[in-house]
């Protein structure tokens, strides 16, 4: 009888690690849906208001869920009081800091990062072309993901209970 409360137990375990898997994944997509909608908020305040990158941060901030806000709110604030560090490297500071929670793969942070690049240092009219182009380039990004959730939470789910039931079989 313990065995057999043993064994469902485990395959319960394992097809639930399996599920979590799926689920982080889908989280994931939605994190990186966010990030696009709010790289859309800043982008249409630069080209609405034509403000200055500080004002833009702040008024976006103000509109956005956590971390989002607390991370442009301080950029603003850094902005604001910055003496001779770059836009880049506060930029990055801010993402390294303020982000860190979001647990980014290191090829969408690499790609968030480079927007702040574009970002500091350009006029007006190539700060939205280059807006534009990471919006692009997030799209994409977002549609790979997509393509591959439901085969990747299939699998997770498949080798969840597999798992389960080898493990079962071989302890048993």
């Amino acid at each position: 009888m313990q065995r057999l409360a043993g064994s469902i137990l485990i395959i319960a375990a394992t097809t639930g690690a399996g599920w979590m898997y799926g689920t982080e994944l889908k989280n994931y997509l939605q994190m990186m849906r966010y990030i696009r909608y709010v790289a859309g908020l800043i982008k249409g305040e630069l080209e609405y208001t034509g403000a200055p990158l500080a004002e833009v941060f702040r008024e976006t901030g103000r509109r956005v869920k956590k971390p989002f806000s607390t991370w442009l709110v301080r950029m603003a604030l850094e902005i604001d009081e910055r003496e001779a560090t770059a836009f880049a490297r506060i930029w990055n500071r801010g993402i390294d800091r303020d982000l860190k929670e979001l647990n980014l793969k290191s090829e969408h942070s690499i790609l968030l990062k480079e927007l702040g690049t574009f970002l500091g240092q350009i006029d007006q009219d190539t700060a939205g072309r280059s807006m534009q182009l990471y919006l692009n380039r997030l799209d994409l990004e977002i549609e790979k993901l997509r393509e591959g959730l439901a085969a990747k939470r299939k699998i997770g789910n498949c080798l969840g209970v597999m798992g389960g039931i080898f493990l079962v079989v071989v302890l048993l």
